[in-house]
């Protein structure tokens, strides 16, 4: 935890010498201590430190400063730290300008110079003070802090980025934080700044792109080479799998992910039926321990890049990303997994994002204390999300068309949903709108049994429907199912298309697609089993086949 500061202004430097050395002597195993002699500098270090999300305890100030009068400095160290504690160093000469400020700028106190010996004139009379402030201080957060309205896309697209890469961070909300409104005040920003991202080396990105956060944080969003022996595209459980496997085995390799690591698994708030965890893991941890795991190898990894086309070039295959720039690779696992399917109901798009979520119960659950919630779908996905916002929610509804769970939902997850009290399952029922003007109020609910509607409170829809595959990208070249799921293996010379599309005189490998030397892996698979656990063992199995492919090529 950072050390809260004590901060001493004086223009004359023998006594800010002085000050700062009595100071230092009894305080600085618990408080940072911090001088100047100017106090415009000091006001421009204040918004710096605030920005950083520092905490100032104490300001002492000389009265009489040529820049400005050491009650005009601590009036204005006021709109940064209205809670810190304000002491001002006076000559007799200024005594009634320090009475006079006890009124105007809330002064604690004033010294009268010198004040030797300070462990009777000084000491005592901080002492006191730091301790009224320690009585109301609580330590601010430290790490990333986004400043924006709570129900605004871009805010949740930040929030749900930085949660996918594990990054703490700590939501203020203009509205109603008095944190963010300083924040806000005190680096001149309006609405069209937000959302705003503070640091902790105290700068601030305004209304960014999740390109502009990654880069500042670190990520690779440029890869280092120009070809690799695999290039992986989609960082789901299939794509980590098979990046552990192609880094372990020496292959130079590449992995790229339009968002984070994990995919919807990621999301995943509780996996309860993975092999080796008999307690269960969320989504986002098995990510972390995956994506370690793999860099440990050696491999590189971008994030957040989308690939929009992939090209073969002689025996290469050419990948295309959304700044323009190309890779080439040997062979390609496309491992994209899918996307929930939208609901396309009245209301639903203009209120995505500001009350309406696909999947991220982790990232939004918060927002949905004391509220109801609605989730529509029947999946384990939706059963895990119900679980994890049943902790804050008043009522978490789960909408579904049939009429029980039975044929869509593991056994554990209905019995852990029928012994939650708070959580109600609407059978035979689905949302047909989503009202509200800047964000969700209410949602409207039609019984498809009755034919009745009605209307109800709603905090938040969280949508866990159907999927569908990440391969629009892919384009033409690629056989698939009627739903746009890749066809590997024997299934592609099933297909009445297959011999249009695999022209080579040996049958596709298992999970080789129809365009040799890229393989397909996980659910963006179609025949896939939509299993985490199957899901890596496809990627682990999928860089054995490369690896069988770059030897006979």
């Amino acid at each position: 935890m950072k050390k809260p500061i004590i901060l001493a202004v004086d223009d004359d430097a023998q006594v800010l010498a002085a000050i700062r050395g009595d100071i230092r002597t009894r305080y600085r195993n618990d408080y940072r201590i911090m001088a100047t002699t100017s106090a415009n500098e000091a006001l421009e270090a204040l918004k710096e430190l605030k920005n950083k999300g520092e905490e100032v305890a104490l300001f002492l100030s000389d009265q009489r400063m040529p820049e400005m009068l050491g009650v005009d400095f601590l009036e204005k160290a006021l709109t940064f730290y209205p809670q810190a504690k304000r002491v001002l160093l006076t000559a007799y000469s200024d005594t009634d300008a320090a009475i006079k400020a006890i009124n105007e700028v809330q002064l604690d106190y004033y010294l009268l110079k010198p004040w030797n010996p300070p462990e009777e004139k000084l000491y005592p009379v901080i002492d006191d003070v730091l301790q009224d402030w320690l009585a109301h201080y609580s330590p601010p957060f430290s790490g990333l802090r986004i400043v924006g309205y709570q129900f605004s896309p871009n805010t949740h697209n930040i929030k749900d980025f930085l949660a996918g890469n594990m990054f703490p961070y700590q939501f203020l909300n203009v509205e109603n934080d008095d944190t963010a409104k300083e924040l806000v005040e005190s680096n001149q920003l309006d609405s069209k700044h937000l959302p705003a991202v503070f640091f902790e080396d105290g700068s601030v990105l305004k209304n960014p792109s999740l390109t502009d956060i990654a880069q500042k944080l670190g990520l690779n969003v440029k890869a280092r080479e120009e070809l690799y022996d695999v290039i992986i595209v989609g960082a789901g459980p299939a794509g980590l799998a098979a990046a552990v496997y192609g880094g372990s085995e020496g292959l130079k390799t590449l992995l790229i992910d339009r968002k984070a690591p994990g995919g919807q698994a990621g999301t995943s708030s509780r996996i309860e039926n993975y092999l080796g965890f008999p307690k269960g893991l969320s989504g986002s941890d098995l990510a972390r321990r995956a994506i370690t795991q793999a860099t440990r190898f050696g491999i590189e990894f971008l994030s957040p890049v989308e690939v929009t086309k992939i090209d073969l070039q002689d025996s290469y295959k050419t990948i295309t990303l959304s700044d323009g720039s190309h890779l080439k690779s040997k062979a390609v696992v496309i491992a994209t997994g899918v996307d929930y399917r939208k609901l396309p109901n009245k209301g639903m798009d203009g209120l995505t994002g500001a009350g309406v979520y696909y999947g991220a119960a982790t990232t939004e659950a918060h927002t949905c204390k004391d509220g109801n919630v609605y989730i529509v779908g029947g999946g384990n996905s939706a059963g895990q999300g119900a679980m994890y916002l049943s902790k804050y929610a008043k009522k978490v509804n789960i909408v579904i068309r049939r009429d029980s769970l039975e044929s869509t939902m593991s056994s554990y997850l209905i019995d852990q949903i029928d012994n939650t009290e708070n959580i109600e399952l609407i059978p035979h029922s689905e949302i047909i709108e989503a009202q509200g003007e800047s964000r969700l109020e209410n949602v409207v609910l039609k019984n498809n049994k009755s034919g009745e509607e009605k209307e109800f409170e709603a905090r938040a829809i969280f949508i866990f429907i159907g999927a569908r595959p990440y391969t629009d990208w892919t384009g033409d070249k690629f056989l698939k199912d009627g739903k746009g799921f890749l066809m590997t293996g024997r299934a592609i010379l099933d297909n009445e298309a297959g011999p249009i599309y695999w022209k080579q005189n040996k049958p596709p490998y298992l999970l080789e697609t129809s365009v040799p030397g890229v393989f397909a892996a996980g659910d963006v698979r179609s025949g896939a089993m939509n299993r985490v656990a199957s899901a890596v063992g496809e990627g682990s199995m999928s860089i054995s086949l490369v690896h069988k492919y770059l030897n006979e090529n």
